[in-house]
């Protein structure tokens, strides 16, 4: 996990209305508001990764996805 987040934190989904736990970091930037190095970072459950990456993606705003450390993900 990155260290946007602090230890023992329970990190759920960013999607509105998703509970579930966090299993991707997405990791992006609006260039025309961020400067290059920055990054803001959505969590996603395994559910959401797709969409919310997509919609990310679309705006050409995705940087990196990365499994959060210690989660159970297979797909890496």
């Amino acid at each position: 996990m990155s260290d946007t987040f602090p230890s023992g934190t329970a990190l759920t989904c960013s999607a509105r209305g998703c509970r579930a736990p966090a299993r991707w970091e997405l990791r992006w930037n609006n260039p025309r508001l961020h400067n290059p190095d920055r990054r803001k970072v959505w969590l996603a459950c395994a559910d959401h990764r797709s969409s919310l990456g997509d919609f990310l993606d679309a705006r050409g705003f995705l940087r990196e996805v990365e499994p959060v450390a210690g989660s159970p993900t297979l797909d890496t």
